[in-house]
């Protein structure tokens, strides 16, 4: 397991190592200057995606940047370490995996309430895989320019290289499960 505050100070000395201002980094790394803060101050883990943001931002590989930090081979994520976002236009999003060093993966549970879309999400690279399963209500996954439509019990994987979308156009809250296997950071921003 990483430990937030172990990582959170070796970002602060590589960033200033390279003479890096707070905004600098996350400008190069596409991700917010509050979340870059937050990590630095050991207050919060970022996704495997943001991470590797930061590294690319660096200048480093993700493995070359988590090097040394492990601590522990088995990774036990409380419910209360899971990082909560709750997102614009009323969806939630759970990250349930903890960051581990030299793996792209992560498990992210959803919820969209009633006639909710959470919009298109650029492709990740070549190789990267995502499968989806609805636990309850009902999903329009985009994937590309096809749509499938998915209910409680059903479940898709897609190679994760292609523009896909997520939405709710039902009367009922949907809840689903992303596992995302990604090759690199995505070429969007993450806030």
């Amino acid at each position: 397991m990483i430990d937030p505050a172990s990582l959170g100070r070796r970002l602060h000395a590589l960033r200033t190592d390279r003479g890096l201002a707070l905004s600098a980094l996350a400008r190069d790394a596409g991700v917010s200057v509050s979340m870059l803060s937050a990590v630095e101050r050991g207050e919060k883990t970022p996704t495997v995606v943001v991470l590797s943001r930061i590294a690319d931002g660096l200048g480093l590989s993700l493995s070359r940047l988590l090097a040394g930090l492990e601590t522990d081979r088995v990774v036990v994520r409380r419910a209360a370490e899971q990082d909560h976002v709750a997102e614009p236009g009323g969806w939630h999003r759970t990250v349930l995996t903890p960051v581990v060093p030299g793996v792209n993966f992560e498990w992210i549970r959803t919820t969209l309430p009633p006639r909710c879309d959470a919009g298109e999400f650029p492709a990740y690279a070549p190789g990267s895989h995502e499968f989806v399963a609805v636990e309850a209500g009902t999903l329009w996954l985009g994937v590309g320019s096809a749509e499938y439509v998915l209910t409680a019990g059903d479940s898709v994987y897609f190679p994760a290289d292609a523009t896909h979308s997520y939405a709710n156009r039902g009367d009922e809250p949907c809840e689903y499960h992303v596992a995302a296997l990604v090759m690199r950071s995505r070429a969007g921003r993450v806030q």
